[in-house]
């Protein structure tokens, strides 16, 4: 395949699409596009690097933008997919997990801006507003756990449900006048013990997906698919 590639010979050409995945997304039935749109963290021809995914139909040009570039606009230029999907993609080597980034998009009529990605997992702590990469890759550990909860019929139990904002339930004082959140592993450690205690079953999370305005308590969402930086990392 022809490889594409940047004004740095940085980039070549890549994607996470199928045929098929691309069938799904027009009709509207692609149920799993932030394991393809948003940023990845992969390997190709022997470099590991960061796969870049944007839909922008109305766009001219796009690129990916960051501290690792020094936020050129040009320099990482996204290829326009050929199957009318209005999808934007490359890979990008050296572009490693923990890096801040954008996306510079020129819509057709001439006006640019500069935009978080909509599918990345990790955003900056609001009042910032880029997105970060991220390596999802983890291993986990409950099997027993998920075997045992198969035997259990929960419809025959019992339902007390505790509604929960992470940001408020409780804080940690570090010193005088300086209090701060709780992180996700310190909230995991001591939720579930307060809500036994207390005899509820289960927990209703209002949204703990990024947002802009704490005002909102997450209702304002800007990263569907990130956890808010507020409480940790990824």
């Amino acid at each position: 395949m022809e490889e594409i590639v940047n004004t740095e010979e940085a980039a070549s050409w890549f994607s996470l699409f199928s045929d098929f995945d691309i069938e799904l997304f027009k009709a509207g039935k692609h149920y799993h596009l932030y394991n393809k749109l948003g940023s990845h963290q992969v390997e190709h021809l022997g470099k590991a690097g960061t796969y870049f995914a944007v839909w922008a139909p109305n766009a001219k040009f796009v690129s990916a933008i960051g501290n690792f570039n020094n936020w050129d606009h040009y320099s990482y230029p996204l290829q326009l997919r050929w199957d009318s999907s209005g999808i934007w993609e490359a890979f990008i080597p050296g572009i490693n997990a923990g890096e801040f980034y954008k996306y510079f998009i020129e819509s057709n009529n001439g006006y640019q801006v500069e935009k978080g990605d909509p599918y990345a997992f990790y955003w900056e702590t609001p009042p910032h507003t880029a997105t970060i990469t991220a390596d999802l890759n983890y291993i986990w550990t409950d099997e027993s756990w998920m075997q045992h909860r198969q035997k259990l019929v929960p419809l025959n139990k019992p339902l007390s449900i505790y509604e929960v904002h992470l940001g408020s339930w409780r804080k940690v004082i570090e010193a005088e006048n300086e209090i701060r959140f709780m992180t996700y592993r310190e909230m995991a450690a001591e939720l579930p013990l307060y809500c036994k205690n207390m005899n509820f079953t289960h927990v209703e999370f209002m949204p703990i997906m990024e947002h802009p305005f704490y005002g909102s308590w997450g209702y304002q969402i800007t990263g569907y698919f990130a956890p808010s930086s507020r409480f940790g990392t990824p």
